[in-house]
């Protein structure tokens, strides 16, 4: 009997050692945080619930790598204001087929062990090690919910076994100046760590690279064994802060085979300079950055990439429609990315990113701005450097982004001259999900 596949081939060998890996992975990600340098951004959804690039929300991309990379076993724990989450992933997510042991649990904090709500990152998991054990994974894949990647996960787990490591982590290297804000880690010439320091005030260099630092990412592949362990053992700690960063890892440099996994040997994409694409969007200024970014002709982040799709819940909506084309009101969009359901009628909209069902009226201008879900923008606006959060409603001849001194006086406005607006500040009260 003749196989159809060349078994001898190291590239199959190497899919189905993969493939198996995945398929005895359980992701677990942390998705509860607020994101409070968000601002009022996130008054009323956590930072993974935050709209981006268009029609996601930031969950949507850590949710895709693991799809994408065939791991389908994914729990996913909310706790701050998880309704618009929990909605989302139940709309845009319920295509995985329990028939094949394909699933997201949802796992709000529920007071499981004792009496407090999920008190850290590794609180979150190990409240919930009885859901673990129940699904019997060789392997768990802790990952943050709230960064904007695309990484084939099923590469990390083949060094991971390859390594036979207790516990990986995805690192990049960093400039030496921004390390502090990370966990920094130092590894010898096998790659393994041999020392970590969570956000230090000296970061160490890389050796030979005195200007760049390795960072913690958050993505960790534990052997479900040994992290079941290490969690208990943490749990018995009081003085401990039950956190990944803080606790867990530097117990176990120097004891166990702790590995470091580079990125860019597993991330999807990389742009032409080289540098593997992730963003933390925890900022309202860097929310706005990695959203008009997207409006370069050439952006980093490819959300064009049909190998490696960015699932979401998609709405049935009609196509974008722009109305006028006369000398003094023309509907246009230039060097934008533009939803379904958006109506430009008579107004112009440069450089800027609108989602879905977003109204600007005749003789309006938006420039260089964010303009989230269900907005809509009057005559005679004119709106540039802006962050318009859902449901906004911008009354007739508003000016916004044009004088920061009286922007401050009913907005928020960055350091970098960033205007969020929502609709709280325009005195409007919404009581819809957001």
């Amino acid at each position: 009997m003749q196989h159809d596949l060349p078994l001898n081939d190291p590239h199959v060998l190497q899919g189905r050692f993969v493939s198996h890996l995945t398929r005895s992975t359980y992701a677990f990600i942390l998705a509860g945080g607020r994101g409070s340098r968000l601002m009022q951004l996130t008054d009323w959804r956590s930072k993974p619930a935050v709209p981006f690039g268009g029609k996601f929300r930031i969950l949507d991309f850590t949710l895709s790598n693991c799809v994408n990379s065939g791991i389908r076993r994914i729990g996913v724990a909310t706790q701050y204001k998880a309704q618009s989450l929990i909605r989302h992933l139940q709309r845009g997510w319920s295509f995985l087929d329990g028939r094949f042991d394909e699933f997201i649990d949802l796992l709000p904090a529920q007071q499981q062990v004792g009496e407090n709500w999920y008190q850290g990152t590794a609180d979150a998991v190990f409240q919930n090690l009885d859901l673990l054990r129940r699904n019997q994974p060789r392997y768990v894949l802790i990952l943050s919910g709230d960064h904007i990647y695309k990484m084939d996960y099923g590469r990390m787990l083949a060094q991971h076994a390859q390594t036979d490591a207790d516990l990986t982590i995805a690192c990049m290297d960093v400039p030496l100046g921004e390390a502090g804000a990370f966990g920094v880690m130092g590894v010898n010439e096998e790659g393994r760590i041999t020392g970590f320091a969570e956000k230090p005030k000296q970061p160490t260099a890389i050796p030979g690279r005195p200007d760049r630092a390795l960072a913690n990412m958050g993505v960790y592949v534990f052997n479900a064994a040994f992290l079941y362990e290490q969690l208990i053992r943490d749990a018995d700690d009081p003085h401990s802060e039950r956190d990944f960063g803080k606790n867990i890892i530097p117990q176990l440099i120097g004891r166990y085979r702790v590995f470091a996994h580079s990125f860019a040997n597993s991330c999807v994409g990389i742009p032409e300079d080289g540098v593997p694409y992730w963003r933390d969007v925890g900022t309202i200024d860097a929310y706005w950055e990695a959203n008009i970014e997207l409006t370069k002709v050439s952006p980093e982040l490819n959300m064009y990439d049909e190998d490696w799709p960015i699932w979401t819940h998609q709405e049935h909506l009609p196509p974008a429609k722009f109305v006028f084309d006369e000398d003094d009101r023309r509907g246009m969009a230039i060097d934008s990315l533009v939803s379904g359901g958006d109506i430009i009628s008579g107004a112009v909209v440069r450089r800027s990113l609108l989602f879905s069902r977003v109204f600007v009226h005749s003789h309006a201008e938006v420039e260089d701005s964010v303009i989230l879900p269900n907005a809509e923008i009057g005559r005679n606006c004119r709106i540039r450097r802006a962050v318009l959060d859902k449901n906004c409603k911008v009354p007739d001849a508003t000016l916004i982004g044009y004088d920061a001194a009286e922007d401050r006086k009913r907005f928020h406005v960055t350091a970098n001259g960033i205007t969020l607006v929502t609709p709280e500040m325009l005195g409007q009260q919404i009581h819809h999900i957001r």
